[in-house]
Protein backbone atom coordinates (compact mmCIF):
# COMPACT_ATOMS: atom_id res chain seq x y z
CA UNK A 1 0.00 0.00 0.00
CA UNK A 2 3.26 2.13 0.68
CA UNK A 3 4.36 1.97 -2.80
CA UNK A 4 0.49 2.72 -4.32
CA UNK A 5 0.15 5.88 -1.72
CA UNK A 6 3.85 7.17 -3.10
CA UNK A 7 3.39 6.77 -6.62
CA UNK A 8 -0.11 8.70 -6.29
CA UNK A 9 1.91 11.42 -4.77
CA UNK A 10 4.77 11.86 -7.33
CA UNK A 11 2.09 11.35 -9.97
CA UNK A 12 -0.42 13.81 -8.74
CA UNK A 13 1.92 16.40 -8.37
CA UNK A 14 3.87 15.93 -11.63
CA UNK A 15 0.35 15.95 -13.43
CA UNK A 16 -0.86 19.51 -10.96
CA UNK A 17 2.50 21.37 -12.26
CA UNK A 18 1.95 19.94 -16.25
CA UNK A 19 -1.41 21.47 -16.43
CA UNK A 20 -0.28 24.60 -14.09
CA UNK A 21 2.48 25.20 -16.90
CA UNK A 22 -0.20 24.86 -19.80
CA UNK A 23 -0.41 27.48 -22.55
CA UNK A 24 -3.57 29.90 -22.15
CA UNK A 25 -4.40 28.57 -18.77
CA UNK A 26 -8.10 28.04 -18.61
CA UNK A 27 -10.27 28.37 -15.45
CA UNK A 28 -11.48 24.76 -16.14
CA UNK A 29 -7.29 24.24 -16.03
CA UNK A 30 -6.51 25.53 -12.66
CA UNK A 31 -9.64 23.59 -11.56
CA UNK A 32 -8.16 20.32 -12.52
CA UNK A 33 -4.35 20.98 -11.42
CA UNK A 34 -5.89 22.08 -8.04
CA UNK A 35 -7.47 18.94 -7.88
CA UNK A 36 -4.61 17.20 -8.55
CA UNK A 37 -2.52 18.65 -5.93
CA UNK A 38 -5.14 17.99 -3.15
CA UNK A 39 -5.40 14.25 -5.06
CA UNK A 40 -1.49 14.08 -4.11
CA UNK A 41 -1.82 15.34 -0.49
CA UNK A 42 -4.29 12.87 -0.16
CA UNK A 43 -2.14 10.06 -1.28
CA UNK A 44 0.88 11.74 0.78
CA UNK A 45 -0.95 11.60 3.96
CA UNK A 46 -2.22 7.99 3.49
CA UNK A 47 1.49 7.27 3.10
CA UNK A 48 2.39 8.88 6.17
CA UNK A 49 -0.34 7.30 8.44
CA UNK A 50 1.75 4.28 7.20
CA UNK A 51 4.56 5.51 8.80
CA UNK A 52 3.28 7.53 12.05
CA UNK A 53 0.64 5.05 12.77
CA UNK A 54 1.35 1.86 11.30
CA UNK A 55 -2.19 2.16 10.09
CA UNK A 56 -4.48 4.10 7.56
CA UNK A 57 -6.56 6.46 9.60
CA UNK A 58 -9.61 6.94 8.43
CA UNK A 59 -10.12 9.17 5.29
CA UNK A 60 -12.13 9.96 2.61
CA UNK A 61 -11.35 10.51 -1.23
CA UNK A 62 -15.03 10.74 -2.06
CA UNK A 63 -15.48 13.78 0.10
CA UNK A 64 -12.51 15.25 -2.19
CA UNK A 65 -13.27 13.23 -5.43
CA UNK A 66 -17.25 14.20 -5.54
CA UNK A 67 -17.57 17.75 -5.41
CA UNK A 68 -14.26 18.44 -7.24
CA UNK A 69 -15.70 16.63 -10.59
CA UNK A 70 -18.72 18.67 -10.10
CA UNK A 71 -16.75 22.02 -10.15
CA UNK A 72 -14.80 20.82 -13.12
CA UNK A 73 -17.28 19.79 -15.18
CA UNK A 74 -19.41 22.72 -14.48
CA UNK A 75 -16.37 25.24 -15.55
CA UNK A 76 -16.23 23.05 -18.65
CA UNK A 77 -20.22 23.30 -19.56
CA UNK A 78 -21.14 26.34 -18.35
CA UNK A 79 -20.69 29.96 -20.67
CA UNK A 80 -19.39 31.98 -18.24
CA UNK A 81 -18.27 29.91 -15.47
CA UNK A 82 -15.93 32.11 -13.15
CA UNK A 83 -14.39 30.23 -9.93
CA UNK A 84 -15.13 32.29 -6.57
CA UNK A 85 -14.73 31.71 -2.47
CA UNK A 86 -17.39 30.69 -1.86
CA UNK A 87 -17.40 27.68 -4.03
CA UNK A 88 -14.36 25.97 -1.82
CA UNK A 89 -17.18 25.55 0.64
CA UNK A 90 -17.45 22.33 -1.13
CA UNK A 91 -14.05 20.98 -0.29
CA UNK A 92 -15.54 22.35 3.82
CA UNK A 93 -16.47 18.34 4.61
CA UNK A 94 -13.72 16.23 3.27
CA UNK A 95 -11.29 19.06 5.26
CA UNK A 96 -13.65 18.80 8.63
CA UNK A 97 -13.86 15.27 8.32
CA UNK A 98 -9.69 14.90 7.26
CA UNK A 99 -8.74 16.84 10.52
CA UNK A 100 -11.18 14.85 12.96
CA UNK A 101 -9.63 11.93 11.99
CA UNK A 102 -6.52 12.75 13.28
CA UNK A 103 -7.41 14.64 16.00
CA UNK A 104 -9.73 11.72 17.01
CA UNK A 105 -6.79 9.17 15.90
CA UNK A 106 -9.45 7.15 14.03
CA UNK A 107 -7.98 4.29 12.57
CA UNK A 108 -9.68 2.42 8.95
CA UNK A 109 -10.89 -0.89 10.38
CA UNK A 110 -13.56 -2.27 9.29
CA UNK A 111 -13.69 -5.07 12.12
CA UNK A 112 -15.02 -2.27 14.16
CA UNK A 113 -16.62 0.13 12.19
CA UNK A 114 -20.15 -0.26 13.84
CA UNK A 115 -18.85 -0.56 17.32
CA UNK A 116 -20.18 1.70 19.95
CA UNK A 117 -17.20 3.43 21.23
CA UNK A 118 -17.01 7.34 21.70
CA UNK A 119 -16.69 7.82 18.17
CA UNK A 120 -19.39 5.66 16.93
CA UNK A 121 -21.71 8.61 15.86
CA UNK A 122 -18.55 10.35 14.33
CA UNK A 123 -17.92 7.38 11.77
CA UNK A 124 -22.05 6.90 11.05
CA UNK A 125 -22.44 11.04 10.68
CA UNK A 126 -18.92 9.94 8.15
CA UNK A 127 -20.54 7.44 6.43
CA UNK A 128 -23.67 9.66 5.88
CA UNK A 129 -21.89 12.29 4.78
CA UNK A 130 -20.19 10.54 1.74
CA UNK A 131 -23.14 9.03 0.51
CA UNK A 132 -25.24 12.37 0.70
CA UNK A 133 -22.00 13.69 -1.81
CA UNK A 134 -21.93 10.50 -4.04
CA UNK A 135 -25.44 11.29 -4.58
CA UNK A 136 -25.46 14.54 -5.24
CA UNK A 137 -22.31 15.59 -7.03
CA UNK A 138 -21.99 12.78 -9.35
CA UNK A 139 -25.21 12.59 -11.19
CA UNK A 140 -25.16 16.13 -11.53
CA UNK A 141 -21.60 15.75 -13.24
CA UNK A 142 -22.96 13.07 -15.33
CA UNK A 143 -26.42 15.24 -16.17
CA UNK A 144 -23.72 18.02 -16.78
CA UNK A 145 -21.95 16.20 -19.26
CA UNK A 146 -24.63 14.19 -20.85
CA UNK A 147 -26.39 18.52 -22.00
CA UNK A 148 -23.42 19.33 -23.27
CA UNK A 149 -22.94 16.36 -25.52
CA UNK A 150 -26.70 16.45 -26.63
CA UNK A 151 -26.53 20.29 -26.71
CA UNK A 152 -23.44 19.57 -29.82
CA UNK A 153 -25.86 17.01 -31.77
CA UNK A 154 -28.13 19.34 -32.08
CA UNK A 155 -25.57 22.48 -32.91
CA UNK A 156 -22.80 20.77 -35.10
CA UNK A 157 -22.58 18.47 -37.96
CA UNK A 158 -18.90 17.78 -36.84
CA UNK A 159 -17.72 16.96 -33.32
CA UNK A 160 -14.51 17.26 -32.70
CA UNK A 161 -13.13 14.56 -29.81
CA UNK A 162 -12.10 17.30 -27.97
CA UNK A 163 -15.54 19.13 -27.81
CA UNK A 164 -17.94 16.00 -26.87
CA UNK A 165 -15.58 15.31 -23.47
CA UNK A 166 -16.00 11.91 -24.06
CA UNK A 167 -13.45 11.35 -21.91
CA UNK A 168 -14.79 13.13 -18.91
CA UNK A 169 -18.20 10.64 -19.11
CA UNK A 170 -15.76 7.75 -18.98
CA UNK A 171 -14.48 9.02 -16.19
CA UNK A 172 -17.76 9.82 -14.55
CA UNK A 173 -19.06 6.46 -15.41
CA UNK A 174 -15.39 4.66 -14.19
CA UNK A 175 -16.34 6.29 -10.88
CA UNK A 176 -20.07 5.50 -10.24
CA UNK A 177 -18.87 1.60 -11.19
CA UNK A 178 -15.41 1.81 -9.00
CA UNK A 179 -17.98 3.30 -5.95
CA UNK A 180 -20.21 0.64 -6.41
CA UNK A 181 -17.67 -2.05 -6.86
CA UNK A 182 -15.48 -1.12 -3.25
CA UNK A 183 -19.33 -0.67 -1.46
CA UNK A 184 -19.51 -4.12 -2.34
CA UNK A 185 -15.68 -4.97 -1.66
CA UNK A 186 -16.31 -3.92 1.78
CA UNK A 187 -19.62 -5.71 2.90
CA UNK A 188 -18.02 -8.98 1.31
CA UNK A 189 -14.68 -8.14 3.84
CA UNK A 190 -16.75 -6.74 6.45
CA UNK A 191 -18.63 -10.33 6.76
CA UNK A 192 -16.05 -12.30 5.44
CA UNK A 193 -12.48 -13.57 6.81
CA UNK A 194 -10.91 -11.33 4.17
CA UNK A 195 -7.77 -8.91 4.52
CA UNK A 196 -8.75 -6.03 6.26
CA UNK A 197 -7.47 -3.11 4.32
CA UNK A 198 -8.21 -4.98 1.07
CA UNK A 199 -11.09 -2.15 0.18
CA UNK A 200 -8.45 0.52 1.00
CA UNK A 201 -6.09 -0.45 -1.34
CA UNK A 202 -8.94 -1.39 -3.96
CA UNK A 203 -9.67 2.42 -3.78
CA UNK A 204 -6.48 4.01 -3.79
CA UNK A 205 -5.46 1.43 -6.44
CA UNK A 206 -8.56 2.84 -8.77
CA UNK A 207 -7.80 6.41 -7.61
CA UNK A 208 -4.00 6.33 -9.17
CA UNK A 209 -5.56 5.26 -12.11
CA UNK A 210 -8.41 8.24 -12.35
CA UNK A 211 -5.28 10.17 -11.72
CA UNK A 212 -2.83 9.29 -14.61
CA UNK A 213 -6.22 9.16 -16.69
CA UNK A 214 -7.03 13.26 -15.48
CA UNK A 215 -3.68 13.74 -16.18
CA UNK A 216 -3.34 12.81 -19.45
CA UNK A 217 -6.39 13.91 -20.70
CA UNK A 218 -6.91 16.90 -19.39
CA UNK A 219 -3.20 18.08 -20.51
CA UNK A 220 -5.05 17.93 -23.77
CA UNK A 221 -8.55 19.00 -23.06
CA UNK A 222 -9.10 22.44 -24.96
CA UNK A 223 -11.41 25.49 -23.72
CA UNK A 224 -14.85 24.75 -25.35
CA UNK A 225 -16.01 27.94 -27.21
CA UNK A 226 -19.11 29.77 -25.89
CA UNK A 227 -21.61 29.07 -28.85
CA UNK A 228 -21.00 24.96 -27.97
CA UNK A 229 -21.74 25.09 -24.70
CA UNK A 230 -25.53 25.23 -23.26
CA UNK A 231 -27.16 27.33 -20.59
CA UNK A 232 -27.88 24.18 -18.31
CA UNK A 233 -30.56 25.72 -17.01
CA UNK A 234 -32.96 26.47 -20.29
CA UNK A 235 -34.92 23.05 -20.67
CA UNK A 236 -35.67 22.04 -23.95
CA UNK A 237 -39.76 21.01 -24.45
CA UNK A 238 -41.88 21.33 -27.56
CA UNK A 239 -45.01 21.02 -25.46
CA UNK A 240 -45.89 24.63 -25.62
CA UNK A 241 -44.63 24.91 -29.52
CA UNK A 242 -45.96 27.80 -31.18
CA UNK A 243 -45.48 25.99 -34.65
CA UNK A 244 -48.26 24.82 -36.21
CA UNK A 245 -48.66 21.48 -37.96
CA UNK A 246 -48.63 23.45 -41.38
CA UNK A 247 -45.69 25.27 -39.95
CA UNK A 248 -43.53 22.21 -39.00
CA UNK A 249 -44.43 20.51 -42.50
CA UNK A 250 -43.28 23.70 -44.25
CA UNK A 251 -40.03 23.87 -42.33
CA UNK A 252 -39.31 20.17 -42.82
CA UNK A 253 -39.56 20.46 -46.51
CA UNK A 254 -37.55 23.66 -46.88
CA UNK A 255 -35.01 21.67 -44.66
CA UNK A 256 -34.82 18.44 -46.87
CA UNK A 257 -34.68 20.87 -50.43
CA UNK A 258 -32.37 23.09 -48.93
CA UNK A 259 -29.88 20.41 -47.71
CA UNK A 260 -29.91 17.65 -50.93
CA UNK A 261 -30.48 20.55 -53.59
CA UNK A 262 -27.04 22.71 -52.92
CA UNK A 263 -25.23 19.45 -50.72
CA UNK A 264 -24.88 21.53 -47.77
CA UNK A 265 -23.74 18.26 -46.03
CA UNK A 266 -20.56 18.55 -47.95
CA UNK A 267 -19.35 21.50 -45.70
CA UNK A 268 -17.44 20.55 -43.07
CA UNK A 269 -18.33 24.07 -41.17
CA UNK A 270 -21.45 23.18 -41.47
CA UNK A 271 -23.83 24.13 -38.22
CA UNK A 272 -26.91 24.90 -37.15
CA UNK A 273 -26.20 28.64 -36.70
CA UNK A 274 -24.90 28.20 -40.38
CA UNK A 275 -27.88 26.73 -41.70
CA UNK A 276 -30.36 28.97 -39.83
CA UNK A 277 -28.40 32.18 -41.41
CA UNK A 278 -29.11 30.47 -44.95
CA UNK A 279 -32.50 29.75 -45.18
CA UNK A 280 -33.45 32.39 -42.82
CA UNK A 281 -35.26 30.17 -39.93
CA UNK A 282 -34.58 30.47 -35.95
CA UNK A 283 -32.66 27.65 -35.05
CA UNK A 284 -34.90 26.52 -31.98
CA UNK A 285 -37.81 25.96 -34.85
CA UNK A 286 -35.28 24.08 -37.02
CA UNK A 287 -34.15 21.80 -33.87
CA UNK A 288 -37.91 21.26 -32.89
CA UNK A 289 -38.90 20.54 -36.41
CA UNK A 290 -35.45 17.90 -36.76
CA UNK A 291 -36.82 16.60 -33.34
CA UNK A 292 -40.37 16.45 -33.46
CA UNK A 293 -40.81 15.68 -37.47
CA UNK A 294 -37.63 14.46 -38.69
CA UNK A 295 -36.52 12.38 -36.03
CA UNK A 296 -33.11 13.40 -36.07
CA UNK A 297 -30.71 15.46 -33.93
CA UNK A 298 -28.80 17.93 -36.50
CA UNK A 299 -26.00 15.90 -36.20
CA UNK A 300 -27.30 12.82 -37.42
CA UNK A 301 -29.25 14.41 -40.03
CA UNK A 302 -26.52 15.92 -41.91
CA UNK A 303 -24.14 13.11 -40.89
CA UNK A 304 -26.91 10.23 -42.73
CA UNK A 305 -26.36 12.55 -45.98
CA UNK A 306 -22.90 11.97 -45.61
CA UNK A 307 -22.66 9.02 -44.91
CA UNK A 308 -24.81 7.92 -48.28
CA UNK A 309 -22.47 10.02 -50.47
CA UNK A 310 -19.71 8.23 -48.90
CA UNK A 311 -21.33 4.87 -49.67
CA UNK A 312 -21.79 6.01 -53.32
CA UNK A 313 -17.64 6.91 -53.69
CA UNK A 314 -17.10 3.97 -52.31
CA UNK A 315 -19.63 1.76 -54.54
CA UNK A 316 -18.30 3.85 -57.38
CA UNK A 317 -15.22 0.94 -59.86
CA UNK A 318 -13.94 4.31 -61.14
CA UNK A 319 -13.44 6.21 -57.94
CA UNK A 320 -9.46 5.89 -56.79
CA UNK A 321 -9.87 7.82 -53.96
CA UNK A 322 -8.27 6.63 -50.68
CA UNK A 323 -10.58 5.98 -48.04
CA UNK A 324 -9.96 8.99 -45.69
CA UNK A 325 -10.24 11.12 -48.78
CA UNK A 326 -13.27 10.11 -49.52
CA UNK A 327 -14.64 10.64 -46.25
CA UNK A 328 -12.99 14.58 -46.07
CA UNK A 329 -14.59 15.06 -49.88
CA UNK A 330 -17.91 13.89 -48.11
CA UNK A 331 -17.89 16.77 -45.44
CA UNK A 332 -15.95 15.01 -42.38
CA UNK A 333 -13.14 17.27 -40.95
CA UNK A 334 -11.37 14.27 -39.61
CA UNK A 335 -10.05 10.75 -40.17
CA UNK A 336 -11.54 9.60 -36.49
CA UNK A 337 -15.10 11.26 -36.84
CA UNK A 338 -15.26 9.86 -40.20
CA UNK A 339 -14.56 6.55 -38.96
CA UNK A 340 -16.78 6.86 -36.08
CA UNK A 341 -19.76 7.91 -37.69
CA UNK A 342 -19.52 5.42 -40.30
CA UNK A 343 -19.48 2.32 -38.12
CA UNK A 344 -22.38 3.91 -36.05
CA UNK A 345 -24.54 4.28 -38.89
CA UNK A 346 -23.30 0.90 -41.09
CA UNK A 347 -21.60 -1.23 -38.16
CA UNK A 348 -19.00 -1.33 -40.86
CA UNK A 349 -15.50 0.26 -40.74
CA UNK A 350 -15.17 2.06 -44.08
CA UNK A 351 -12.47 -0.51 -45.64
CA UNK A 352 -15.18 -3.63 -44.58
CA UNK A 353 -17.38 -1.77 -46.19
CA UNK A 354 -15.49 -1.67 -49.42
CA UNK A 355 -14.56 -5.17 -48.79
CA UNK A 356 -17.97 -6.14 -48.83
CA UNK A 357 -18.99 -4.59 -51.74
CA UNK A 358 -16.41 -6.08 -54.01
CA UNK A 359 -17.31 -9.58 -52.31
CA UNK A 360 -20.63 -9.30 -54.09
Amino acid sequence: MNIIAWIGFSQGIFAALLMFAKKESSVSDKILSAWLTLLAIEFMTCGLDYIIFNEPLLSSSFLLFNPALFLYVKSLTVPGFRLRYVQLLHLLPFVVFELLAYFLNEPFNLRFFFMHDDNYVFRMIFSFANFVSWLVYIPSAIIYVHKHRMHLRNEQSNIDKNENLGWVLFVSVFYVVYCILSLLLTIIVYYGDFYQLLPHVFNYSALLFIVYVLGFYGLYQRKLPPVLLVNQSVKTSYQNSTLSVEMKASISRIIVEYVETHKAYLNPELSMDVLSAEISIPKYQLTEVLNMVLGQNFFRFINSYRIQAVKQMLADPKNHFSIEAIGFECGFSSKTAFYSVFKNFTGLTPLAYRTSLHKN
